[in-house]
This record gives structure tokens, C-alpha cells and sequence, in this order.
């Protein structure tokens, strides 16, 4: 895997709302970033995912194979898996976007390789190059690298995702 760098920029919105749990104790600190990360998108709430690492670099987010996320066979549900992919990416987006400017999913491709069994993860990751695009321009995509396994290791699904950034002002402009 490729070294990740830090790229100095300032906080944004979101990441200094994460600062702000510095002084949670650490046991009960990725309780608290889950709460606070199911109030900007409440849906990942309803699904039960669980925010194990948020940085600039890295965002993992974790899913049990709870039965309300299951299929018909037991395992995690495709638009469950979906889901977790599309929280991933779209959190280390989150992380690294100005916030004069909005995070908009734009393309998204999954391949089912495998079947997959028990919890699922899924790691999203932005490049050095990629996080000073976002600081840099008002506007842009990027296409963010994102791996999804299950309890065994394996990686039943590929993703691709591409994400956007437009101005805020411009989004009260998108029909």
C-alpha cells in the first residue's frame, strides 16, 4: 500500500466538530464521533454503522451482520454493503472538503466477487495529491480508493467511487 502523507490544511466543519471530542474520555470516544456523525447523515444510523477511524487520510467504518441489514441467505444485504462503501468515501471526502464547498456523490460501481460472511469493513482513502486538490480548488472529483472486507479477510465486493465537490452556494442552484 502506498505511504500515506499528512497534508496541512485547516480544519473544516467536520473535523473540527471531531476535535471537539478530544476531551471525551477514549473509552467512550467512538461512541460520542458516532453520534455526532449520524446527526449530519442520520440514515447511517438506521443501518448501525460504526465509525472506527476518521482522519484525513483513512476513514473506516465497520458493519455487524445484524438481522436488520441481512438478505435472504444471512449476510449483509448489496445495498447494505453499498451503504458502508458510500460512507467511507464520503466521509474522507467530508474530511478533507473546504466548507465553502459541498461533497456531492457522483458515480459508484460495484462487482459482487464473492459471498460474504459476518461483519463487513470497509477503508476509504485519499491520496496526498487528492486532499490538496479539495483544499486548492473550489471545484473538482476524485475517484476514492476504497477496499471492503468481511470477517474472513476476504473482499466479496470491488467499489468505485467518484466524488464531487461544487461550491455551497451552487448547490441551492442543483434542480
Amino acid at each position: 500500500m502506498a505511504e500515506l502523507r499528512t497534508v496541512k490544511h485547516p480544519p473544516n466543519r467536520l473535523e473540527r466538530q471531531l476535535e471537539r471530542l478530544s476531551d471525551v474520555p477514549s473509552f467512550a470516544r467512538i461512541w460520542y464521533q458516532g453520534v455526532v456523525l449520524r446527526r449530519a447523515v442520520p440514515f447511517t444510523g438506521t443501518a448501525g454503522l460504526d465509525f472506527l477511524q476518521m482522519s484525513r487520510q483513512r476513514v473506516e467504518v465497520g458493519l455487524k451482520n445484524d438481522k436488520k441489514v441481512q438478505n435472504h441467505i444471512g449476510g449483509i444485504h448489496a445495498s447494505a454493503m453499498n451503504l458502508l462503501a458510500e460512507t467511507a468515501t464520503g466521509m474522507v471526502v467530508g474530511m478533507n472538503v473546504r466548507d465553502d464547498c459541498t461533497p456531492l456523490a457522483k458515480e459508484l460501481k460495484m462487482a459482487f466477487k464473492k459471498r460474504a460472511t459476518g461483519a463487513m469493513r470497509a477503508v476509504a482513502i485519499l491520496t496526498a495529491e487528492q486532499q490538496a486538490l479539495m483544499q486548492s480548488s473550489d471545484k473538482g472529483e476524485v475517484n476514492v480508493q476504497v477496499t471492503v472486507t468481511d470477517e474472513a479477510g476476504i473482499e466479496p465486493v470491488e467499489c468505485e467511487f467518484v466524488w464531487a465537490w461544487v461550491p455551497s452556494d451552487l448547490r441551492k442552484q442543483v434542480p
